[in-house]
């Protein structure tokens, strides 16, 4: 505009024009105003900040491993086991439960039961499979003629899961050297897993339980004298809200009954 306007005279001729907003404080041609800067991200930096922050937690997480192992091989009987994972700080389980859930039976067993994790019930107690799911678990055994004295029952992960979640894969790999050690310490002729995670960490199944139920499995570790004869039933927690498998955990029951009767056990 070439007149001498007032201030006043300016805003009514922006008025009268339809300009309802100011966005900023000198007038700008949109049509001709280039593309406002925007910062663009080096997508080679990116791979490479995201490479670098994985071999660390790659590496932190072997470091963990190896400390579990080393002290897990550490323990020369099963009350020394316990000991070690009572002192033990490095999985993460333990910062948010309240007991320790080792084992319960007899060390020198014939027989080792694994689960996959302790529950409520258990972290209160300290002892694994008690509650309703133990009940129905002892019933079980007691089918075949076993009990908690002849038997040793214990878990991939020896404290509870906050909210009684599935453990991580990091959570699980930090308890399996003492499982491992364990089973080693123990020295079974049989070993019955109890759900499918718990097979899975077990015997690198990834199945479900329905499929690998009713077969034969040889689980081993460097250490062990030889091969353990293993099996997969479902848990007796998922029998509670599932009855209708308690006839399939029947035939596995006389499965395992004819196999340590085979080898002697009864």
């Amino acid at each position: 505009m070439k007149e001498n306007l007032s201030m006043a005279d300016v805003l009514r001729w922006y008025l009268d024009s339809g300009v309802e907003e100011t966005i900023c404080d000198v007038p700008q041609n949109r049509l001709n105003e280039p593309a406002l800067k925007e910062e663009t991200l080096d997508q080679n930096s990116i791979a490479s900040t995201v490479s670098d922050a994985t071999q660390q937690f790659s590496a932190e997480a072997e470091i963990l491993l190896h400390n579990a192992c080393e002290i897990a091989a550490g323990a020369s009987s099963v009350e020394e086991l316990k000991n070690a994972l009572l002192n033990y700080g490095g999985c993460p389980l333990k910062k948010t439960a309240t007991n320790l859930v080792f084992g319960d039976g007899s060390p020198k067993a014939k027989i080792v039961l694994i689960g996959e994790g302790p529950g409520a019930e258990e972290d209160r107690s300290g002892l694994p499979f008690v509650g309703p799911s133990g009940q129905l678990l002892d019933k079980m055994l007691a089918s075949i003629g076993l009990d908690r004295e002849k038997v040793f029952l214990s878990n991939i992960v020896f404290w509870r899961p906050p909210g009684n979640r599935t453990p991580t894969s990091q959570e699980t790999n930090l308890c399996m050297p003492f499982v491992e050690r364990l089973m080693e310490l123990i020295d079974p002729e049989i070993l019955v897993i109890l759900g499918g995670s718990a097979a899975k960490s077990m015997l690198a199944e990834t199945a479900g339980v329905s499929r690998l139920r009713g077969k034969w499995y040889n689980y081993s570790t460097p250490n062990l004298s030889r091969p353990v004869q293993a099996t997969v039933m479902f848990s007796p927690g998922y029998l509670l809200n599932s009855p209708v498998h308690k006839r399939e955990a029947w035939q596995d029951l006389l499965m395992i009954r004819n196999k340590f009767e085979s080898l002697g056990l009864n």
